[in-house]
């Protein structure tokens, strides 16, 4: 494997084994979700992904109750998505996503983080035409036949499937998330995880060294208790 592959795994098994850094991500998407489109998960299906992913993490049913019930309140915090774009060493762009209730610090500390990284915060539009957002989840690949699965999802708005080790891969396009997240519950098929992604369109090798470059940004990125997902244009596919 290639260090790039090797030191994305590496970040997320950290991330994931900060377990209470996570719940309280996982509690803003939830605060979000119910503020977008109400508190009952039948009818808010960015909520039943927000569920979904915490039992993926082992987040106790107790905690997932209390989280909605803060979302649900009269004092509950003003969160907000907001995503910010920028180079860094390299040459590589990021897309840095967001769940803040202070955009003023948000803004002043991932400009920081690119600073101290060799990296320069961008304008609005500078990187994000350079991915393509879309919907992704991981399913169970146990007893599933994939030509087949890949016919039924067409319609759904598929845009790509792949086999990684036992799971499956399903990705859709942006606009048709809540639509494959039906068909998937409709078809019974258990969800091991789901998020929306940015994929580079043109993805950019590096050599072992530069690669440590951009990971070192990335983990001060992550590290911030406001940013919820960081992409990159580097090739992490070897």
């Amino acid at each position: 494997m290639g260090r790039a592959f090797e030191f994305r795994k590496e970040r997320k098994f950290k991330r994931w084994g900060q377990m209470a850094k996570t719940f309280t991500k996982i509690g803003k998407e939830m605060a979000i979700a119910i503020k977008e489109g109400g508190g009952d998960p039948a009818y808010n299906s960015r909520l039943r992904m927000a569920i979904q992913n915490a039992k993926a993490a082992n987040m106790p049913k107790v905690n997932i109750e209390n989280a909605i019930k803060r979302a649900t309140s009269k004092d509950a915090e003003a969160y907000q998505e907001v995503v910010y774009e920028g180079v860094g060493p390299h040459g590589i762009s990021l897309m840095v996503e967001t769940q803040t209730d202070n955009p003023t610090r948000t803004v002043a500390n991932v400009r920081m983080h690119f600073n101290k990284c060799g990296g320069t915060m961008g304008t609005f539009g500078s990187a994000g035409f350079l991915f393509k957002r879309l919907g992704m989840f991981r399913i169970k690949g146990e007893g599933i036949d994939t030509e087949e699965l890949e016919f039924e999802l067409i319609d759904s708005g598929l845009d790509s499937l792949k086999v990684e080790d036992e799971e499956i891969v399903v990705y859709c396009e942006f606009t048709e998330f809540g639509t494959m997240q039906k068909a998937l519950e409709e078809r019974k098929i258990e969800v091991v995880s789901a998020e929306l992604v940015r994929i580079a369109l043109s993805p950019k090798s590096l050599t072992e060294e530069q690669v440590e470059d951009i990971i070192k940004l990335v983990d001060r990125l992550e590290d911030d208790d406001d940013v919820s997902s960081v992409f990159t244009t580097m090739d992490d596919s070897e």
